[in-house]
Order: structure tokens, then C-alpha cells, then sequence
């Protein structure tokens, strides 16, 4: 009995990995990142995320008020997590998108908060809503650490828009503090 639900799972996580379109900016059921400038060029883990519906609409808390539809706040995602909806407690694909629409709905009426209330917070309320992994204790900083853990960047180009601009700056650092040194 368990093997018939692996396979299932396995089966459904195949099918979503291959209706991911890159050029399209389509990830069904999975969690988006894009880095934030100038934030995340100091703190590479920290950016903005939003999550996707069954058919790879990317929903993303942009804004006090505003919740996006397939237009991230910050540019095209360079990360993306996918889950698998099998672990979604109602199962299948219309309690995910039932659980990112109340979500986003919610958070229409919600002012925007950068360190308590924004958009790693609209995307853990998905998850608390659809009880994914059985669970409704979904966070902004366990969403930070797993998606960091995770995420398989989009293509090389977003791995260098992500990290690149951190090297540099952590480069320019450790350049100045020799130079100081060995004067």
C-alpha cells in the first residue's frame, strides 16, 4: 500500500517538474525567489518569494494591498522550490490553488511589513492553509532556510544574479581590508 502511494507521489512530481517553463515563468507547485537589490546583495539568503498555482501562475504579496498575478515584484524568479502536492492534506491540485487563491485574497487587505508581514508570510499562510506536509506551523524563517536549502536556481544565468553581486562586494571587502593591512 505504501508503494502505491510513493509512485504516486513520484508520478505527480514528474509531471509538474516537466510543466515547468522556463521562458514562461511557469513552476506549478512550487515556491519562487528572485533577490531583492541591494538587500540581498549583503544577505544573499534574504529576497522576495511567491508561490505558484497548479498551472505555474506565480502569486506574490508585492505590496501593501497587492498581491501580483505572474508579475514578481522584484523581476523573473532565479530559484525555485518545487513540492510535491501529494502532501497537501485535501490532496490534489484544486486544494493548492484553493489554499494560494484564500491566501491571496487575505493578504489584498493587508498592509505590507518588511520584517513581520510580507511576502515569505503570504506564502507560509498558503501552506498553513492547504496544511501542506501536515502541517500548519509554515514561517517566514523556515521558508528562508528551506528555500535557501532547497531551491534549484532557474538556469546559470540566475545562479550569477543571485550570488555574483554578493562576491563582488564580499571581493571589494576583503581587498580593502588587505590593502589596509599591508600598507
Amino acid at each position: 500500500m505504501a508503494d502505491v502511494a510513493e509512485i504516486e507521489s513520484v508520478k505527480n512530481y514528474q509531471i509538474a517538474f516537466e510543466k515547468i517553463d522556463l521562458t514562461a515563468s511557469r513552476y506549478p507547485y512550487c515556491i519562487v525567489w528572485t533577490p531583492i537589490p541591494v538587500l540581498s546583495w549583503l544577505f544573499p539568503f534574504i529576497g522576495h518569494m511567491g508561490i505558484c498555482t497548479s498551472a505555474g501562475v506565480i502569486r506574490d504579496f508585492a505590496g501593501p494591498y497587492f498581491v501580483s498575478e505572474d508579475n514578481m515584484a522584484f523581476g523573473r524568479p532565479t530559484k525555485y522550490w518545487m513540492l510535491d502536492v501529494s502532501k497537501v492534506y485535501a490532496s490534489g491540485s484544486n486544494a493548492w490553488d484553493t489554499a494560494v487563491h484564500d491566501a491571496s485574497e487575505e493578504y489584498k487587505h493587508r498592509m505590507h511589513n518588511l520584517c513581520c508581514d510580507n511576502c515569505h508570510s503570504h506564502v507560509a499562510m498558503a501552506l498553513n492553509l492547504m496544511r501542506y506536509d501536515n502541517s500548519t506551523s509554515w514561517n517566514m524563517v523556515n521558508l528562508c532556510l528551506l528555500a535557501l536549502i532547497n531551491g534549484k536556481h532557474v538556469s546559470c544565468v540566475g545562479f550569477l544574479k543571485t550570488w555574483l553581486p554578493f562576491l563582488i562586494l564580499c571581493s571589494i571587502i576583503v581587498s580593502l581590508a588587505l590593502y589596509m593591512n599591508l600598507r
